[in-house]
């Protein structure tokens, strides 16, 4: 029994992951009705923030335990990260489609590949010509934008900005592509190690199994998100408004209330906390550029299976995910019924599941088996919400 209580609390410690990064998608298609596919790689840009942070830190650290307080920095350093790229896809990508369900999708779903690649190819070349189209596009649509007649002259000032700057950024990549230092890639695409802070190393023994400390973090960390958030919609002025937005859009307006705003503010924060699951997802193990896939899935059936909007089904549902995806995979839950001589059948079904990805398949098969009895999962909305 010992043995499966820690299966349980290790599975605990998956489904705290799931769960911050579930709140982020939920508070997005709560309000917005987007279904972002880019949130795998939001909380993929969350991972390799900390991963930069803590080479930082590593350099800084001249013996005196400096290193280990890297995490508390990375914490904010990826939510801010993910944030950030969330507010440009929103202002660049998204406002453009609300009310498309479909453009959105694949619009997401396209910029989630630019991403993955992007950390793959990212070096100093590619950042100075980036940096280089955005100084040139942007500042020239600033300045013509300050022009009585921009109107009437939107329409070729981008036609010739955009190509015009694309071509000069291209060639001056081009001409410094022979310095090998600029050429040379950032992260590449082979998996990166994030070092387990010393004082999060270990763990609290009990009897022949230990409870690891990285896990107790997540929890404790999911639980001063899941406050933050709590505190954030019922008791600050902008939580209210994004609440007032979600239950009537128009009349929100009507009010005064800046929706645009909202959105973006909204999308901001979603994606901040798919920062904050990144950051914690490399206490579990390594950063890649699909790491961000490995948990958008279980992600997607959290927020489907707890009823969108519900922060209490959001919690049952991460949990029970995490839980039962570690006891199938870890074959724990197997092991429990072996010494049971007449539930032998049991353990021997269940030990074919002893795989990551079979448990995985388990529990999707279990999860559309519960979909069909409640398809609007554990909690779902009613009255004139389940119409938005």
């Amino acid at each position: 029994m010992i043995e499966l209580a820690v299966g349980i609390f290790n599975g605990i410690g998956i489904g705290s992951v799931l769960l911050i990064a579930a709140l982020g998608l939920a508070i997005v298609f709560g309000l917005m009705g987007v279904i972002n596919l880019a949130h795998g790689e939001l909380m993929m840009l969350g991972a390799y923030a900390t991963f930069v942070v803590q080479n930082f830190f590593r350099d800084l650290d001249a013996g005196d335990g400096v290193f280990g307080l890297y995490i508390i920095v990375a914490l904010p350093v990826a939510f801010l990260v993910s944030a950030v790229a969330g507010l440009i896809l929103e202002r660049g990508v998204i406002r453009f489609l609300y009310g498309r369900p479909l453009e959105t999708l694949l619009a997401t779903w396209g910029v989630s590949l630019i991403l993955r690649q992007l950390v793959r190819s990212v070096n100093w070349l590619l950042t100075i010509a980036i940096l280089l189209f955005c100084a040139l596009f942007f500042g020239g649509m600033w300045l013509l934008r300050r022009r009585p007649n921009w109107e009437g002259m939107k329409g070729w000032a981008i036609a010739i900005l955009l190509p015009l700057s694309l071509a000069i950024a291209g060639i001056a990549g081009w001409a410094m592509t022979g310095n090998a230092t600029l050429a040379r890639p950032w992260f590449g695409p082979r998996n990166l190690d994030v070092s387990t802070p010393p004082w999060l190393r270990g763990g609290f023994e009990l009897g022949a199994y230990r409870l690891p400390y990285s896990r107790m973090f997540i929890i404790v960390l999911t639980i001063l998100c899941l406050a933050g958030i709590y505190w954030f919609f019922n008791r600050s002025d902008w939580g209210l408004r994004i609440r007032s937005v979600t239950q009537n859009r128009d009349m929100s307006a009507c009010l005064g209330i800046p929706t645009g705003t909202v959105d973006a503010l909204t999308f901001a924060l979603g994606s901040g906390l798919a920062g904050i699951a990144g950051c914690a997802i490399t206490l579990l193990g390594s950063v890649g550029p699909n790491v961000g896939q490995n948990y958008i899935v279980d992600t997607f059936m959290v927020v489907v299976v707890g009823g969108v909007g519900n922060l209490f089904g959001a919690i049952i549902a991460a949990l029970t995910i995490g839980v039962s995806t570690y006891l199938l995979g870890s074959g724990a839950l197997a092991r429990v019924f072996e010494d049971i001589n007449s539930l032998q059948f049991v353990a021997e079904f269940l030990r074919f599941f002893t795989s990551t990805s079979m448990a995985r398949v388990m529990v999707f098969v279990l999860i559309i088996a519960f979909l069909q009895v409640k398809p609007s999962g554990i909690f779902p909305q009613k009255g004139r919400t389940a119409e938005l």
